[in-house]
């Protein structure tokens, strides 16, 4: 799945979900609703970039 990355430096990745705001681990990002806002800063939904797959990431901390 897709991470997701806010410019305040919050990371959507959808294994977690955003807990917080009662969103379940395993919610892709195209599933949050228009109003879903970054945890952090408050952010609009459509000014996350995409990034890559978490599948990318793992073995390279």
């Amino acid at each position: 799945m897709k991470i997701f990355h806010c410019m305040c430096g919050y990371e959507y990745n959808p294994n977690f979900g955003d807990l917080e705001n009662g969103i379940p681990p395993g919610t892709p990002f195209e599933d949050l609703t228009q109003d879903w806002k970054c945890p952090w800063c408050d952010a609009a939904k459509d000014t996350f970039k995409e990034g890559k797959n978490e599948e990318d990431y793992q073995g390279k901390i």
